[in-house]
């Protein structure tokens, strides 16, 4: 699949499982599938940005799974539009294998491609965009931050008629630009070539705060009132310091902040920067609809790709299922396969009514039943075993390469024989079993991460965070030592939003009996208290000060 093409045809549904085995079905035609909503005006463009190194593979993510279901034959309705994530790009100058595969590796590392990920999705909608559509976009992890990033570009700068391609190089430079003499020319640059477009619903998982080795800051990726409904699945259980998430920023009037005393050049350049911002935001007329909620697991359960494809229950199926819920709440229009929601996502579909049926209550676990204590995920490497096997890759690396040169390189074999599937369950024991699913951090599993926690990192304060400055007394030197993600005063403000399905982990027993084992890796940062882990007593209860229960 190429990572910057629209996706136009009714292509076959192919679920692959574990053992290598996958099961393939074509629709004969369009009408034999059934789509909801069926009732709609408008056309919707759906624009879907992968996660760090993701792209169509074994183990897909939300976006590749979120994609999959989407309708895509009929472009009078909808359009559907894909971008593999960063660290998959290469530029198609770099044409040799081994430079693509070092192109690829630095875009990871430094997201050096980050430019060429936003004008990708820009250039989709200067070509496609028309009066009256839809504009809905979503991302997992550093796609997350390119969407945002899109987002951000449309506020700044607008979007070019259809056709301009000589100005999107422009276009960007206008608005990664942050001087003074940047900002004025953005405005006179959008009221001269662009149109005014909002977007509908942005929605993604896990923002990651560090797009690579190396930080870099967009303008409105922060808050963008631009965007209708912003939607966004966070991770409780991360660790990674590289890793950490980047919340949706309130309006300044909810922030409370202690003035600087003496503010230095840089940050009054920013503080210029923030007022622009809001002063570009305000026009707008109304403020953005948004929802941050937490759900169990770490950055690849909740935005996918911990499990190979067709494994039938993990964690990551639970934040799908609410995205596509939130997308119909927000009355987005996006189309979707009802029967691959209900038989691939686990969502209960009203087909008379052509809809999603109310979501049914949650169910408890049964502490009598193996089948629903929280399953152990026992497949941890040690870290010397994992540098071992860095090592060898490491050596080995020269002669395999050499191999794939001359050979072409060996394509895997996928065994096509069918296998049955699971029999779909109501959304309730879906979500109980996806609830009790493992956790796979990925901290443990390789030792260079490990490395990282004691390695230390510069990291922004809070009142940088919010106040959108960059000074360099902004910035603190810390050592992770692998704790949970520290969760700021401005976010606990809100009122934390815990997943529903949190509370199922939370009562049920492990794979060897004992209770109270599951405990929240975040550290949140109470009144005049330290930011720390709280307990399992503080997380297994029915009404909280500081966090509510979500739906």
């Amino acid at each position: 699949m190429s990572e910057t093409t629209p996706l136009l045809e009714n292509s076959p549904t192919i679920t692959a499982y574990s053992d290598g085995s996958a099961t393939e079905y074509t629709p004969s035609s369009a009408s034999s599938r059934t789509w909801i909503p069926q009732a709609r005006s408008d056309r919707t463009l759906v624009l879907c940005f992968d996660g760090t190194g993701d792209q169509f593979d074994q183990d897909n993510s939300n976006i590749v799974q979120f994609l999959a279901m989407l309708r895509k034959d009929d472009t009078s309705k909808q359009l559907v539009y894909y971008q593999a994530g960063i660290g998959t790009y290469t530029n198609p100058v770099l044409v040799t294998p081994v430079i693509s595969q070092v192109s690829e590796t630095l875009d990871e590392m430094f997201a050096w491609n980050l430019s060429a990920h936003v004008k990708g999705g820009y250039e989709f909608l200067m070509q496609n965009y028309a009066a009256g559509d839809k504009i809905c976009i979503f991302g997992f992890s550093r796609g997350a931050y390119t969407a945002r990033a899109l987002a951000g570009m449309l506020q700044k700068v607008g979007l070019l008629p259809v056709c301009n391609h000589q100005q999107l190089p422009f276009a960007y430079t206008m608005y990664a630009r942050d001087d003074e003499e940047g900002l004025k020319l953005s405005v006179m640059f959008k009221r001269t070539f662009s149109i005014d477009v909002k977007i509908e619903f942005l929605g993604v998982w896990d923002t990651v705060a560090s797009v690579g080795l190396v930080p870099r800051s967009l303008p409105f990726v922060g808050t963008n009132s631009a965007i209708r409904f912003f939607r966004h699945a966070l991770s409780l259980d991360e660790r990674r310091a590289k890793f950490m998430p980047s919340f949706y920023i309130q309006s300044a009037e909810n922030v409370h902040l202690t003035a600087s005393p003496r503010p230095a050049p840089v940050r009054r350049q920013t503080s210029q920067i923030k007022a622009y911002e809001d002063e570009e935001n305000a026009k707008s007329g109304f403020t953005t609809d948004v929802l941050e909620v937490w759900f169990a697991g770490v950055h690849c359960d909740v935005g996918g790709g911990s499990v190979r494809n067709g494994e039938r229950h993990s964690l990551a199926r639970i934040p799908l299922r609410w995205m596509i819920r939130e997308c119909f709440e927000a009355k987005t229009g996006i189309i979707f396969d009802a029967h691959m929601l209900q038989n691939e996502v686990g969502m209960n579909v009203d087909f008379d009514k052509m809809s999603l049926k109310p979501l049914p209550p949650r169910l408890s676990p049964r502490p009598e039943l193996k089948t629903q204590h929280i399953q152990p995920n026992d497949d941890i490497p040690s870290f010397f075993s994992s540098l071992w096997k860095f090592v060898w890759s490491a050596v080995s690396f020269p002669f395999i390469l050499l191999t794939s040169l001359i050979t072409g390189g060996r394509k895997p074999s996928i065994n096509l024989e069918p296998r049955l599937r699971s029999p779909f369950l109501d959304e309730d024991v879906e979500e109980l079993q996806d609830a009790l699913s493992p956790i796979y951090d990925q901290l443990p599993r390789q030792w260079y991460w490990r490395v990282l926690e004691w390695i230390p990192l510069h990291v922004k304060k809070q009142k940088a965070l919010v106040a959108q400055t960059d000074n360099e007394n902004d910035y603190v030197w810390t050592i992770n030592k692998g704790r949970g993600r520290k969760v700021f005063r401005h976010v606990m403000d809100r009122q934390l939003k815990i997943h529903r399905s949190v509370k199922t982990r939370l009562e049920a027993l492990d794979a060897a009996g004992k209770a109270g084992t599951y405990i929240p890796q975040i550290r949140p940062k109470l009144t005049h208290e330290p930011a720390r882990r709280m307990t399992h007593q503080d997380w297994n209860v029915n009404e909280s000060t500081w966090f509510k229960w979500w739906d």
